[in-house]
């Protein structure tokens, strides 16, 4: 499902992000301008999800708590408004940990370990059999932020679909359970944007691997980002044809570049040879560094603000504690748990 299928019917949408670190072009293409877009039509909710953050990072939760308000900045930089989008943070949000808690009586450790995006991360982590609790838990604690908001609509990555798919089999229990419809099952928003790969070609754009162009990335560290990019290893010599498949610049290019026609050209030129990897890639840094320079500058702005950003986070949470206590009191009902 894309952006184009619903806009001019209301949903309700949940997304966020683990506070982690800051937000880069990976977020921007495949997130945070369908944030933007979604906010004057939509009832949209943004979590920060920091509880989430530390089911990885317990050993080290400065990691999580000195990123939140960078992440927040990230938000409002892009031009995400929280007057038409409520930013929450999760640990601000008792429900959420409650409504896990009586969601993980409903899931077993085999399905839990069956989740390929779950699968896929242990692997990646490193983790074996050495897994915390919390993170294999990951997938029933994404069902309780999702559902206690009653979340309609919510932009994933492909990664993401097992995920969601797992939330809505916990919906479908709860709603068995009650003998009617309680909780919404939600649908994916898929972004148009493939996912982007990080500068040297070899995964996805990533905070924790450090192969990313952050949102507030300097002058100088954009440069050194796109000056290292993978391009084609057989394109030795300016005159030489080139290919553009699996060439991250031309991938970014694609992405962020406002000249479609004009990139399409560059292609061309590159492909029957005569445009050098240098040229290519300084047109990509001034598209890049034309599009960051007033984000980043914005960045700063409200991070030399903190306590307004502490506010938009504050007010957030509050509006949105209201509404998850409420999801929270319908689904202790159905267990039969208020009775005082």
């Amino acid at each position: 499902m894309n952006i184009e299928q619903f806009t001019d019917k209301p949903e309700i949408i949940l997304t966020g992000d683990r506070a982690t670190g800051p937000l880069h072009l990976g977020h921007y293409i495949g997130s945070l301008k369908q944030r933007v877009a979604l906010q004057s039509v939509h009832d949209q909710t943004i979590l920060v999800a920091d509880m989430q953050g530390l089911t990885d990072n317990a050993h080290n939760p400065s990691k999580v708590s000195s990123n939140i308000l960078n992440v927040v900045a990230d938000y409002l930089a892009v031009g995400i408004d929280p007057i038409k989008t409520t930013i929450c943070l999760q640990s601000q949000l008792p429900a959420l940990a409650e409504l896990t808690m009586y969601y993980s009586n409903l899931v077993t450790i085999a399905r839990l370990e069956r989740n390929p995006t779950v699968k896929s991360e242990i692997q990646n982590k490193g983790f074996e059999r050495s897994i915390p609790a919390g993170f294999l838990t990951y997938p029933i604690s994404q069902a309780a932020d999702i559902s206690a908001f009653n979340a309609t609509l919510v932009p994933v990555g492909d990664d993401q679909l097992p995920m969601l798919e797992q939330t809505n089999e916990i919906v479908r229990k709860v709603n068995s359970l009650a003998g009617k419809t309680v909780l919404n099952e939600c649908r994916p928003l898929l972004s148009k944007a493939s996912r982007l790969p990080s500068t040297d070609g070899k995964n996805k754009m990533s905070k924790t691997m450090g192969n990313a162009i952050n949102l507030g990335s300097s002058e100088k560290e954009i440069s050194v980002a796109v000056k290292s990019m993978y391009t084609d290893p057989n394109h030795l010599k300016i005159e030489d044809s080139g290919c553009v498949e699996g060439n991250v610049v031309f991938t970014y290019l694609d992405a962020f570049h406002s000249d479609k026609n004009y990139v399409g050209q560059l292609k061309e030129h590159y492909q029957r040879g005569g445009l050098g990897d240098g040229t290519t890639k300084k047109i990509l840094e001034e598209c890049l560094q034309d599009m960051l320079r007033p984000i980043r500058e914005r960045r700063a702005e409200y991070l030399n603000d903190k306590a307004q950003l502490v506010d938009i986070l504050a007010k957030g949470s509050q509006v949105s504690r209201e509404k998850t206590e409420k999801v929270l009191f319908d689904v202790k009902d159905i267990f039969g748990l208020n009775i005082l």
